[in-house]
């Protein structure tokens, strides 16, 4: 009798963990919808469309703790017509712009690439030049930031571009 008791508690431990894993996917595939949701531009037009999203946008939505968002999107990833994406990646302050509405971090890093592999390599866009052209696209951010984000999207300063392009001239 002791090993059919064994037996039934191994097999209540077996469906509990079922309920846990079936539990966690349904989590992961809520969170997941709910970022498709909010970032349905980026999905269709890229990095340039991606929204300013934090984890409590979709805590309140889904009606989950924030630290409950947060674990869900901790390494999990997400094929996107841009790649293949850490859930992570879809969270991002905003940067407010002149029309106050907001443009992501992400937006913004995708705008600096997009004017650096447009400058003349010979003579390439200071962090100062980057933030007035920014600017006259309405984002109005800090010089230190725009360096930031500049680094964050792995592109070399100024001289260092300026530098590789009369070494390859």
């Amino acid at each position: 009798a002791s090993q059919h008791a064994g037996l039934a508690a191994q097999l209540q431990q077996a469906k509990w963990m079922i309920k846990n894993v079936e539990r966690r996917f349904d989590t992961i595939m809520r969170v997941s919808q709910a970022i498709v949701d909010r970032q349905s531009d980026f999905l269709s037009d890229g990095p340039a469309a991606m929204r300013p999203l934090i984890l409590k946008d979709i805590a309140e939505v889904l009606g989950m703790h924030e630290s409950t968002i947060s674990r869900a999107t901790t390494q999990k990833f997400m094929l996107t017509p841009f790649g293949t994406l850490e859930l992570k990646r879809f969270f991002g302050s905003g940067v407010a712009t002149d029309s106050g509405d907001l443009a992501s971090a992400t937006a913004v890093q995708a705008l600096i690439r997009k004017l650096v592999d447009q400058e003349n390599p010979s003579k390439p866009l200071s962090d100062n030049q980057l933030t007035a052209k920014l600017a006259e696209a309405g984002i109005v951010i800090a010089r230190r930031t725009v360096a930031k984000y500049r680094e964050s999207s792995r592109i070399a300063p100024a001289s260092l571009r300026r530098s590789r392009a009369a070494a390859r001239g």
